[in-house]
């Protein structure tokens, strides 16, 4: 996941200029990686507690005769009652992936379901959006596909009364877009953006929650970034999200958490994050980071980290549009930040150890152009807590040694802080290991405290340092940098 650059070292050691652009090379490459990661679902909405209390809650494979007879019924059946009955029966029966099947390939049956959505009736309206929204979860792209003709239906009620309808509708809508690039392509037209950016003035919070879903989805399409993006961000809808995700008594956690993964999609599509830095994007996020880290001290941490993912995240990418000399006057460079990322990193350690990378990446961010964030990290004594997260794993220990970098390269007074101290007998022992991404992190550290405090040097040559590296001296991407740390370690 990391690139690297190697530069050929004949009888001089490289300086602080080369691999800070070293590393700022492999980070960059980390960025895009973590960039292309996507969090793809369908949601699957059912009343599972009455129907299991009635037990018809398992899916009944049906044959086409039955399908046939099902549509039948709900179409001209005697009366109200029985339509809808014959709709209940056909949804439970398009549980099944087999009847799925059968569903679409009968002729005109699109056609009826569409009908009995359209109608005035307004049973039987909910039970055939339901039947769409068992299609909808389908894993299938003709599933979807077969949908095409209810997906205008399906927008315009989006502008209706009824919230249970309104919250189905956007479910159904989220689900479709995520299987099919024709069903996308389609809606698109329709207005999807217009009318998902009327829906967030909303006063329920179901219908937030599946909006949030439902704009998720659709911002994680390929064609986004050129087609989808851009229209959403000049309506009103990047305002309303941030709003909706101010800490608060207001705030409501399955909201935000749809609505934050939507912002950390728009953020790595890159289209123009500049307008969410001017609409107060890191603000939000970082008093939402102290907010969450108050949860942790109050033992109030159910679900925390559904939360914590996408807001570390959001972070992390919206921090590298920053420009250097504005890092130094924004709220992130208060403490308290790094104070609530450290609260964060031990609750992720106890309860969520693999959300530990996304904080640490976060603190690489923050350290690595921010001198005042560095002096927090130092003057609160968290190198030590940091070192502790070592040994976890080698993901984790690359990113607490390119930490450790970022508060190196800032000079002198820096390493003052850190040496003499636990590091270096730390550093030992990652050089021991048969990981060359962290021997490699491990060697640039190691040469940065050299450069800048010449006894860590001394001390590590009388700890059998060099014999350390013995092991690695034929390894292609660790040559150059031993022979580097090496001249520093014995020349200076």
């Amino acid at each position: 996941m990391w690139s690297r650059r190697h530069c050929r070292l004949r009888t001089v050691a490289c300086g602080v200029e080369e691999l800070r652009c070293r590393r700022r090379e492999r980070e960059a490459a980390l960025r895009k990686a973590r960039r292309e990661q996507q969090l793809v679902s369908k949601r699957l909405l059912r009343e599972d507690a009455q129907e299991e209390g009635e037990g018809q809650s398992a899916a009944v494979l049906l044959g086409e005769a039955e399908v046939q007879q099902f549509l039948r019924l709900a179409q001209r059946g005697t009366d109200e009652k029985e339509r809808e009955k014959a709709l209940v029966s056909l949804r439970r029966g398009l549980q099944h992936p087999e009847t799925q099947q059968t569903f679409i390939r009968l002729e005109g049956s699109m056609r009826t379901l569409v009908g009995l959505l359209t109608s005035n009736r307004a049973l039987l309206q909910l039970e055939a959006a339901r039947c769409l929204h068992e299609l909808s979860h389908s894993e299938q792209s003709a599933v979807a596909e077969a949908c095409l003709p209810a997906t205008s239906y399906l927008l315009t009620y989006l502008s209706g009364h009824s919230s249970d309808f309104i919250e189905l509708c956007l479910y159904t809508l989220g689900n479709l877009i995520v299987e099919s690039e024709a069903v996308r392509k389609q809606l698109l037209p329709q207005g999807i953006v217009p009318a998902l950016a009327a829906c967030i003035q909303s006063p329920h919070v179901a219908v937030l929650e599946a909006l949030g879903y439902a704009l998720s989805q659709l911002l994680q399409a390929k064609e986004a970034p050129e087609h989808i993006i851009p229209s959403l961000l000049d309506s009103s809808l990047p305002q309303h999200m941030l709003r909706l995700m101010q800490p608060g008594p207001k705030l409501n956690l399955g909201v935000a958490v749809e609505f934050a993964w939507c912002l950390h999609y728009i953020i790595c599509s890159q289209v123009n994050n500049a307008m969410l830095l001017t609409h107060g994007a890191l603000p939000t996020l970082a008093m939402l980071l102290l907010d969450l880290a108050g949860a942790v001290q109050r033992m109030d941490d159910v679900g925390l980290e559904l939360l914590a993912c996408p807001v570390l995240r959001c972070l992390s990418n919206l921090l590298t549009e920053v420009p250097v000399e504005a890092m130094e006057q924004m709220e992130l460079r208060d403490e308290r930040v790094v104070a609530a990322l450290f609260i964060l990193l031990q609750f992720f350690l106890q309860k969520h150890p693999s959300l530990l990378p996304e904080g640490l990446w976060l603190l690489n961010n923050l350290t690595a152009n921010s001198p005042t964030v560095c002096t927090s990290l130092l003057s609160l004594d968290l190198i030590e807590p940091l070192l502790q997260l070592l040994p976890l794993s080698n993901v984790i220990s690359v990113l607490v040694l390119t930490v450790l970098c970022n508060v190196v390269e800032k000079g002198p007074a820096y390493c003052q802080w850190l040496w003499p101290g636990p590091l270096l007998s730390c550093l030992l022992n990652t050089l021991v290991l048969s990981d060359t991404e962290v021997v490699g992190q491990s060697l640039e550290l190691l040469q940065l405290l050299f450069l800048y405090q010449p006894e860590a040097a001394q001390a590590f040559l009388q700890q059998s340092g060099l014999q350390a590296l013995e092991k690695h001296r034929e390894e292609a991407q660790l040559q150059d940098r031993i022979l580097a740390l090496q001249q520093t370690a014995i020349h200076g």
